[in-house]
């Protein structure tokens, strides 16, 4: 049995979370939107054809924001096709996934279904096949009250109000292959910040997302951030980062320390910009948005998830949606720590992507819709990680990985809440073969008592939630832990994620 020993205390802090670290995703990709957040027959459809089961899902994930249209998908879209009178709307070939977009949601219909959500918008810009003015037409017709051609026709349109979007993405992926427009780190750089430098100026209260790397493993990942920032340091606010994990010919020790690579990615990241802003003699700090991250059965399922000919481009295809375990749980959990042991940095995150496509949330057209395992510790974090993250004092023991070689076997984040009193633990056991024991140094929380306290574990590691078994794996009780006086004790059992709330 692994053992560790945490400290914990409210005076040290990591930084407060912005509650836009329990962000989502939703791209025009697969059964996201069409079958997903929209399906107008469904006996669950409210007036604007949005299903209110999955609505109730989002709320009780705890989504704080959710990016839009994409991903993929938005370097080849014409945000115009989606206003106006739906029986108007262009159908068009959508090349990032091989399927055809009928328009029948645009940006008037995410808003108002955002609204319904609870949620903030967050919208991301073409900026491969399109660029400067077709960014700032898309602001104006966003952000202006009235009294321009732009703004006219959105009222027009049915919206009086002004949208009041705050955070843009400046572009997608632009240093992937794949990308509709890709181009080189200066070319990029250049774009973005002409981009970004007209917008503020229709603007100024926008917040900006320069395209960090696709992943920590591209060929140019650090001299890509280092280029772009050189020419969008004072232009914007935030550099994005996109990681992906699954489970690669079973090798289950690296997957389930996936957390260990996101650390690193962020580190590596906030070092390149921090360089780069002494470079520049500038007191300015330049934060991440993590606005894609997940577990993804990318590599193993690629060649299920193509769709191929010029003659077969299908409406709202079956593609990309996994089916998550137990481990891809405890995984989930583990990179949520992660994201709060960087609260200081990373102040924005999207979980990607929000319904059906590798998704927390599972819908059937004309049927359920049901929670996935990877729903559970997001819903969890989101409702109990309030207030500071904390700077815990962890002593692990360790073990060896394959691919991030000698890691922690218990990963944690804590926080606290001042308004509420109360101090929150997540918890994850890296070993799938044994429990691990975990001893917390409780004496700065005088008095401390046990609020509530949840476990995800289960005998079969790929135990999964399925139309057919929507239930099979949800939240239990974390009955192994005790406090005797300053000291609280908690056992976790092998490949397991927890988190206690106490008061």
């Amino acid at each position: 049995m692994a053992s560790a020993r945490i400290v914990i205390d409210p005076a040290f802090e990591v930084g407060s979370i912005d509650r836009r670290l329990f962000g989502s995703f939703v791209e025009h990709l697969g059964r996201c939107v069409y079958d997903g957040i929209y399906e107008p027959g469904h006996p669950a459809a409210d007036p604007d054809g949005f299903r209110t089961d999955v609505l109730d899902l989002v709320r009780e994930l705890g989504v704080s924001t959710v990016r839009y249209p994409g991903g993929n998908f938005v370097s080849g879209y014409r945000w115009e096709d989606g206003i106006g009178p739906r029986d108007q709307r262009p159908k068009r070939l959508d090349l990032a996934w091989h399927s055809t977009e009928t328009n029948e949601v645009g940006v008037h219909e995410f808003i108002t279904w955002a609204k319904a959500a609870g949620v903030e918008p967050m919208m991301a810009i073409n900026l491969g096949t399109r660029g400067v003015l077709d960014a700032i037409d898309l602001l104006e017709y966003a952000n202006v009250p009235a009294g321009s051609a732009l703004a006219d026709q959105r009222v027009a349109n049915g919206a009086a109000e002004p949208f009041d979007v705050r955070m843009w993405c400046l572009g997608n992926e632009m240093d992937g292959p794949w990308q509709l427009g890709h181009r080189s780190a200066e070319d990029y750089g250049k774009l973005a910040s002409q981009t970004a430098k007209a917008m503020r100026q229709l603007d100024p209260s926008v917040e900006l997302v320069a395209c960090g790397s696709s992943n920590r493993r591209m060929p140019t990942f650090g001299s890509w951030e280092h280029t772009v920032l050189q020419h969008t340091y004072d232009d914007v606010d935030f550099i994005s980062c996109h990681a992906y994990y699954e489970e690669h010919e079973g090798d289950l020790d690296s997957f389930l320390a996936s957390g260990v690579d996101m650390d690193r990615f962020i580190e590596s990241v906030v070092a390149t910009a921090d360089a780069v802003g002494a470079g520049l003699k500038s007191s300015k700090k330049i934060n991440i948005s993590f606005d894609e991250w997940n577990v993804w059965y990318n590599v193993r399922d690629k060649e299920k998830n193509t769709i191929r000919g010029i003659d077969n481009w299908p409406r709202a295809p079956r593609i990309l949606e996994d089916v998550y375990s137990v481990t891809d749980a405890v995984v989930v959990g583990d990179l949520l720590i992660s994201l709060l042991g960087h609260a200081d940095r990373v102040r924005a995150a999207s979980l990607a992507q929000l319904v059906n496509v590798i998704a927390p949330i599972m819908t059937e057209p004309g049927g359920p819709a049901w929670r996935q395992t990877t729903f559970y510790p997001f819903a969890e974090t989101a409702r109990r990680a309030v207030g500071s993250s904390l700077r815990l004092t962890l002593d692990s023991d360790s073990h060896d990985t394959d691919a991030y070689g000698e890691v922690a076997t218990i990963a944690a984040a804590g926080t606290h809440d001042p308004a509420s009193g109360t101090t929150s633990l997540f918890l994850v056991n890296r070993d799938h073969q044994a429990s691990s024991s975990i001893e917390v140094d409780c004496a700065a929380l005088p008095g401390v008592t046990v609020r509530s306290a949840v476990l995800i574990a289960d005998d079969d590691r790929h135990a999964a939630n399925t139309l057919e078994q929507r239930d099979r794996v949800t939240l239990s009780e974390l009955t192994t832990c005790e406090i005797d006086g300053n000291q609280l004790t908690i056992e976790l059992p092998p490949l397991s994620w927890a988190a206690l709330t106490l008061a």
